[in-house]
């Protein structure tokens, strides 16, 4: 985290820093130039203005995944539904994907998603694609570079790859006329000073991003052998997260919260359950030891 003037909290931001802001995220996440991104505070944020781009509809969301898509496309007057095959995309004024997914780490090509966003253009639609853990994904995975053709909306979260999800900063990246859109509708000082700087100088340093990478990547085949040790099957997921699957589920969640470890279970798939990487060495062994015990009585 860089030093932070204490000028950042006594002054609204000026418009210079988020243009530098811009610049680097579009370097960072491959987009073609500046005026393809708005920023926000967070993405949560951005889904009403990005949906309510296209006149409501009929909308579409690839699932199972986050529930708030459908909640908010809702919201802003779209039919909307969640569906269980990209074919069932085509069609919607809205679709919109998760990619990779949240929970599972499914990924659709890159190839699959222009078609797609083809099809929208033709017939007046949006494809929005979440790239929440895009930064995690595959070489070559993001649709930011062809964000630029229209009829597409990427939207990047910035604190889940760099641990800073209380910073409360995200972005969207479209065509200039549809960024355009979404900063007037967000309005002048969207972005808090603070986290203008930390997002700026974080997003200018690939080098951390490269070897954060691998961190991650160790860390998640590290809980994957934690988890397969107690008769866990991963069944998905991405390096932040890992998705197993138990016939006890039930019996390991609250032996986890007993211990004080807090992991996600799904009302559609009760033997689901979705596990973060532990912060530290001290939450490793905690973990480690609340599945020793579980694995025994099994």
């Amino acid at each position: 985290m860089p030093h932070l003037s204490s000028e950042l909290f006594a002054r609204l931001p000026e418009p210079a820093a988020l243009e530098r802001l811009a610049a680097t995220a579009a370097r960072a996440y491959g987009a073609a130039a500046p005026e393809q991104v708005a920023a926000a505070p967070g993405t949560q944020i951005l889904l009403p203005p990005v949906f309510a781009l296209v006149p409501a509809g009929r909308a579409a969301v690839l699932g199972p995944t986050y529930a708030e898509h459908v909640r908010v496309a809702k919201l802003v007057g779209h039919r909307a539904t969640e569906v269980a095959a990209i074919e069932d995309l085509r069609g919607a004024d809205l679709a919109v994907i998760v990619n990779p997914n949240n929970p599972d780490g499914r990924i659709v090509s890159k190839d699959a998603l222009l078609a797609l966003a083809d099809e929208k253009r033709r017939r007046g639609g949006l494809l929005v694609v979440d790239e929440a853990f895009a930064d995690v994904g595959p070489a070559g995975l993001s649709l930011s570079p062809e964000a630029g053709r229209g009829h597409i909306v990427v939207l990047r979260s910035f604190g889940k790859f760099h641990g800073l999800a209380g910073l409360r900063l995200g972005f969207a990246l479209a065509a200039p006329e549809l960024a355009a859109r979404l900063r007037a509708t967000l309005g002048p000082w969207a972005v808090a000073g603070p986290s203008i700087a930390a997002g700026q100088a974080a997003l200018a340093d690939r080098a951390w991003a490269e070897a954060t990478r691998d961190t991650l990547a160790g860390e998640a085949a590290r809980l994957d052998r934690m988890l397969t040790a107690a008769k866990l099957e991963i069944v998905g997921g991405t390096s932040l997260f890992r998705l197993a699957r138990t016939h006890a589920a039930g019996a390991l969640f609250d032996r986890l919260g007993r211990a004080g470890i807090l992991v996600r279970r799904f009302g559609d798939a009760p033997a689901w359950l979705r596990f973060g990487l532990p912060g530290d060495e001290e939450a490793w062994h905690r973990l480690a030891a609340a599945l020793d015990g579980f694995a025994s009585e099994r």
